[in-house]
């Protein structure tokens, strides 16, 4: 949708608008991404229309081999997006670190980098916002792990494959979606989750390889993944069946425990 936008010590500037803009304009910021695409970036300030919230509740394992498990059983495939471009990237990277500095050359291979790693991360921030749109839309309270990413990526084993499926950009934009929509998101302290059996309770070691509960003492058999959703969705469904509004601790009406 062609228009125009006013920056201050700029003028009239066109621009395509993406989407029609909703409340009091507060502040716009003009950027410039790697590849040499500019964006303007809108913060408005308005009411939303107060949203039906939902008594449903699901808990989400983050997980690497899919993303994410829900305890309701249902997975969304990793899509793997670096490692899917990693082969073209190593190729193009290889091809800048021949070219000479300062050259033309030089340039170009650094600018078709820049377009691969832009592609990667377009690629995962649109599915982080239609994956978590699907969640807000069906669920009213959606329970995650409050993992410490950052150490978690001190594995040098797991540091790539965390990154890719980026679980802090895809829980800060369920928790941005959710108020919106009526929906609560929740962080639970993960500890155990993954080695205690959700039937009855008993704590079943794993290894990181093993993918699968299997729990002596009751003989329940699931994907590891899922045995912790399960026990996320049972923390969440506690909760709200005791409030019915949490308020939120940080922005976008997550709540922490």
């Amino acid at each position: 949708m062609p228009a125009r936008t006013s920056a201050s010590k700029i003028g009239d500037i066109p621009i395509v608008l993406h989407r029609p803009i909703e409340g009091n304009l507060k502040t716009h910021t003009i950027r410039r991404s790697a590849t040499g695409k500019w964006y303007a970036c809108f913060s408005v300030e308005y009411e939303p229309a107060p949203a039906r919230e939902k008594d449903t509740v699901v808990g989400v394992n983050v997980g690497l081999e899919s993303f994410p498990p829900f305890s309701n059983g249902e997975k969304f495939e990793d899509p793997g997006f670096f490692r899917t471009d990693e082969k073209a990237l190593a190729k193009t990277q290889r091809e800048l670190s021949k070219t000479e500095k300062g050259t033309p050359e030089r340039k170009k291979a650094r600018k078709i980098v820049a377009r691969i790693h832009e592609r990667i991360a377009n690629r995962r921030l649109d599915f982080a916002h239609q994956t978590s749109r699907q969640l807000v839309v069906r669920f009213g309270t959606i329970v995650f792990e409050d993992l410490n990413i950052k150490n978690m990526q001190k594995n040098h084993h797991l540091a790539k494959s965390i990154a890719d499926v980026a679980w802090n950009q895809f829980i800060t934009v369920t928790e941005n979606k959710a108020e919106e929509a009526g929906s609560r998101v929740i962080l639970v302290n993960p500890r155990n989750t993954s080695q205690q059996c959700s039937r009855c309770g008993m704590i079943v070691k794993k290894t990181l390889s093993n993918r699968v509960h299997s729990c002596p003492h009751c003989g329940l058999v699931m994907d590891g993944d899922q045995n912790a959703g399960v026990q996320h969705y049972e923390i969440g469904a506690a909760i709200s069946r005791v409030v019915s509004r949490m308020p939120p601790t940080r922005e976008g009406g997550a709540v922490t425990l």
